[in-house]
């Protein structure tokens, strides 16, 4: 059918019909159509035949033309059927076209499109890997174990949280202390954790800019298990959740509206606030997880903060999470361990300088490791 159809980024459009009617010498005049027509969709366009023209339907992945003028069809056609309005066609199947009766008027040509399914998401997207049943299983006995260890931890927050508020406002050792512990027994059962740099890592009392790669949700546990108290930046959505809500607001989580761009900019000023305080925050600079585990590019706001403040940034580089418990696959947990690699303080004026260097030292390790 390439005689007679052109194809243009797998749809058969108007322009293409226009220029092959007029090496045709018919008219390319097509007063119906004035949109592309793809295989997912089902509409007519005018094609030249010889000794006429005909119109071609596009539906689900199949070319049908309809000819006039009693126009014989010329040159060989390999899976063509040709048939009556009246009969049903089968698209599938092939016939002679010395057996059929030329004079019947209007005919229909069915043939089936190379193009069919390209424009639909299970074409155009890789099959995803069997999930195995003890992934389920783990995953499910995660989330139960974390649960049960929330639940009862939260109560000592509760307990402690009055006296957090009179003698350690800002920093909030006492809760990051409890989530440590959260997160330790979650993870235990589960996955090991190897940790390089601790020694890196600032005392507790001098604030600075943490900033790592994001690759699942694992990430927030096994940063929490390093027991350092730092304030972490979440959707505003999550401290309605019970109980890891509740946590999250005693321990000074700060909230973030991530399509609201006043929140954004408040987002920054509490930030900037904690650390001149003597809190220090954590940052995401990529601002999501990675799908493909590969490190995207860094937003700003982080290192803004650490250049204006002086404080140090301290990047993190985190491995192993992201086939643990893969990005849109929360609810299972592969075999697997976490390597954690603390990197040395960065410190400086400009914020593109920090950023850069940064994410330099996250890229480098990761590029080692993999």
């Amino acid at each position: 059918m390439t005689d007679y159809m052109s194809k243009s980024h797998g749809c058969f459009t108007r322009d293409s019909a226009m220029n092959v009617a007029s090496s045709r010498g018919v008219s390319s005049h097509l007063p119906y159509y004035g949109k592309p027509i793809c295989s997912s969709q089902s509409s007519l366009i005018r094609i030249p035949r010889d000794k006429g023209y005909s119109f071609a339907r596009i539906s689900n992945g199949l070319a049908s033309l309809s000819t006039s003028l009693h126009a014989a069809p010329r040159g060989n056609f390999t899976g063509v059927q040709w048939c009556n309005r009246s009969s049903r066609c089968d698209p599938y199947k092939v016939h002679d076209k010395k057996s059929l009766r030329l004079s019947e008027s209007p005919r229909n040509i069915t043939v089936k499109s190379d193009l069919s399914g390209a424009a639909t998401p299970e074409s155009s997207s890789s099959p995803k890997p069997e999930i195995k049943l003890s992934s389920r299983l783990r995953g499910i006995c995660f989330c139960i174990v974390a649960a049960i260890s929330a639940t009862f931890l939260i109560v000592l927050m509760f307990i402690g949280h009055p006296f957090v508020l009179l003698f350690d406002r800002y920093r909030r050792k006492y809760h990051h202390l409890i989530a440590k512990i959260w997160a330790s027994i979650s993870i235990f059962p589960f996955y090991n954790v190897d940790i390089e740099g601790l020694d890196n890592l600032p005392s507790s009392d001098t604030p600075a800019v943490y900033v790592s790669n994001h690759q699942s949700f694992l990430d927030i546990y096994t940063l929490l298990s390093l027991g350092k108290s730092f304030k972490f930046i979440s959707k505003t959505g999550i401290f309605v959740i019970p109980i890891i809500g509740w946590a999250m607001s005693m321990m000074g989580v700060v909230p973030l509206k991530r399509m609201d761009p006043r929140s954004q900019v408040d987002c920054l000023k509490r930030c900037m606030e904690l650390v001149k305080k003597g809190a220090s925050v954590f940052f995401f600079p990529e601002g999501t997880r990675s799908k493909d585990g590969r490190l995207g590019p860094f937003k700003k706001g982080a290192f803004t903060v650490a250049a204006k403040t002086g404080v140090p940034v301290v990047p993190i580089t985190l491995m192993g999470t992201g086939e643990i418990m893969p990005t849109g696959s929360e609810g299972i947990l592969n075999h697997g361990n976490v390597r954690v690699i603390i990197h040395k303080p960065i410190h400086g004026s400009k914020a593109d300088v920090l950023c850069n260097e940064a994410r330099n030292k996250i890229a480098e390790s990761m590029n080692l490791l993999s």
